[in-house]
């Protein structure tokens, strides 16, 4: 078979499945966005702007180099202190993105020898990075901390490495950040959470010694692009001089470390409480008590979502379906993310739409 033939017949496969996708620009004129991650609005916000345009002023559109040679700035060390300064921890380190931090964490910390365990819904990026990591890899059922803890129990006298979501990207649960910091200290385990999603927690208090690294992004709730892991400044040390995506990676753009500082002054500020206040109360608006910003609506089966989501555009409305293999066969859904740049008017309308859309199928099936 040539290359062709399999291209073609993989795409096929994927077609027939109904499963295949592609990219769909948007622009301002566009449906209301119900499915972004800019949780609290910034990537339009006058300070963020600035700080972009400013650093493109100073330092041009590119850093021309990775870190270790001669692409590290000023605006880059900046991030990290504040980083640092924000996650309550010695030292932090900025990576191009989020996904490439988590290979980078894991491949470092992963070798040989070390057991490395992992939550069952966590993200594809640490996913990815415990299959490069060199050590043996044990998935835990997910939030099961007794699960977790006869793996540990089992691994003999190697190293062990925990490595779990906070907020979880598919269902919007949290967690037991308590419990696993609990355990991972009883196992002498490294922790690593990311908390890429975690803008309204959960929060973690970490004793001074903790063995915990936090990776995050700043993609989301910070409105630019990269990625960071904050921790112990050994830990931290050793990262910069073994990850693979850390040394060999052209460092972060000025303008996108910038905007990820600018919006982490208004995020620290009265204004950034402010916002994450409202975010809270529109996600209450729409699901009561739920603990995070995204707030999935389980239709099973791929056709169904697939509907609900023609359905809402046609009324205005943005929320692509989600179907395997980004969640399970029968787990289909519609995953809405709320921003505090949403008005309460919109999630109103929203919420009728999909009580409306719900019925509808219901109805005809």
């Amino acid at each position: 078979m040539s290359w062709q033939e399999w291209a073609d017949a993989a795409a096929d496969e994927i077609r027939a499945a109904g499963q295949w996708r592609a990219p769909r620009d948007l622009d301002g004129n566009g449906p209301i966005n119900f499915a972004s991650n800019d949780y609290l609005g910034l990537t339009r916000h006058p300070d963020v702007i600035a700080a972009a345009h400013a650093a493109l002023d100073t330092y041009g559109s590119g850093s021309g180099s990775a870190r270790l040679i001669v692409g590290s700035r000023p605006v880059h060390s900046e991030l990290e202190r504040a980083l640092a300064e924000w996650k309550a921890t010695p030292r932090a380190a900025l990576f191009p993105t989020g996904f490439a931090t988590n290979l980078g964490v894991m491949t470092t910390f992963g070798d040989e020898g070390v057991l490395l365990c992992s939550d069952e819904l966590n993200h594809a990026s640490i996913i990815d990075g415990c299959r490069l990591a060199r050590g043996e890899v044990a998935i835990y059922r997910h939030n099961d901390l007794d699960h977790l803890r006869s793996l540990l129990h089992e691994r003999g006298d190697r190293r062990a490495l925990v490595v779990s979501d906070t907020v979880f990207s598919m269902d919007g649960d949290l967690a037991d950040v308590t419990g696993l910091v609990e355990l991972c200290a009883s196992e002498h385990a490294l922790l690593v959470v990311d908390e890429a999603h975690a803008v309204l927690g959960p929060q973690l208090h970490l004793p001074a010694d903790a063995d915990v690294l936090r990776v995050g992004t700043l993609s989301k709730t910070l409105a630019a692009l990269g990625g960071f892991v904050a921790g112990p400044t050994r830990y931290v040390e050793l990262i910069e001089n073994l990850s693979r995506p850390y040394i060999f990676t052209t460092a972060l753009t000025p303008a996108d470390t910038a905007a990820a500082f600018a919006a982490l002054q208004v995020l620290r500020s009265p204004e950034g409480d402010s916002l994450v206040a409202r975010l809270r109360a529109l996600v209450d608006r729409l699901r009561p008590g739920h603990p995070s910003p995204i707030v999935p609506f389980v239709f099973g089966e791929e056709e169904a979502a697939v509907l609900a989501s023609d359905a809402l555009r046609f009324r205005g409305l943005l929320v692509p379906a989600i179907r395997p293999p980004t969640v399970a066969v029968g787990t289909s859904r519609l995953r809405v993310t709320l921003s505090a740049a949403h008005t309460e008017d919109q999630v109103d309308v929203l919420a009728f739409a999909l009580d409306e859309i719900r019925a509808e199928l219901q109805t005809s099936a």
